[in-house]
């Protein structure tokens, strides 16, 4: 395979990583990120369609006890009556509810479900993204749009499964969803808190907290 520039760093030190009957998988050697080449992207609206399969209801049980793993810790931090985004909150912003009702205010943005581009063009106290990272065709582009939104201080609270190593990926049940382009590690986001100045924990294994500091970041 030719090596391919990182969709997160743009370094071009690339190395192939798996292959699977459906796509090639690279990995970069400086940021660490595992991606999918954008010509194996799937169409837009055939991601959508997958996305309107999902059935993760605002008041199921289960879905709530998983987006807790993120929000107990997240809501532990914030200060009374934050102002947040949930990014790719998708047809059934439970997290936002969740949150809502410890007293907090929540905005919704997603590109299929709640384009309201007019929530990109102010300042928050959080941001939250839950199972949303793993979509993401321009990392860099989304990531600096992240970051540059939260006020200095501010919380980005993801999740996402976690990379651990060429074997395990290759059994990787996650990386057989279509709509999954981009795979990120401990390291992975270890750059990305160096990248753009940031405070990070590790709340869960699949829940991570970055914490904005002073400096704004750059492209």
């Amino acid at each position: 395979m030719t090596a391919l520039t990182c969709p997160l760093c743009a370094a071009t030190d690339t190395h192939h990583f798996h292959s699977d009957r459906r796509r090639d998988y690279s990995r970069c050697e400086n940021c660490l990120l595992v991606f999918v080449d954008s010509n194996q992207h799937l169409p837009l609206a055939q991601e959508k369609a997958i996305y309107d399969l999902h059935q993760n209801a605002i008041d199921d049980p289960g879905y709530l006890k998983f987006l807790s793993r993120l929000a107990r810790p997240l809501l532990e931090r914030l200060p009374a009556n934050a102002l947040g985004l949930d990014y790719g909150c998708g047809p059934g912003p439970a997290l936002a509810e969740l949150i809502k009702a410890q007293g907090h205010r929540v905005k919704l943005y997603d590109p299929f479900y709640a384009d309201f581009p007019e929530h990109l063009q102010q300042d928050y106290d959080f941001i939250v993204c839950t199972e949303v990272v793993e979509h993401f065709r321009e990392p860099k582009q989304e990531f600096n749009r992240l970051l540059g939104l939260l006020k200095p201080g501010g919380w980005l609270g993801i999740m996402t499964k976690l990379v651990i190593d060429a074997e395990a990926f290759a059994k990787w049940h996650y990386k057989n969803d279509q709509t999954h382009v981009a795979f990120f590690s401990q390291a992975t986001f270890n750059w990305l808190a160096a990248r753009y100045d940031c405070r990070i924990e590790f709340a869960a294994s699949d829940a991570i907290i970055l914490q904005r500091n002073l400096g704004r970041c750059s492209d």
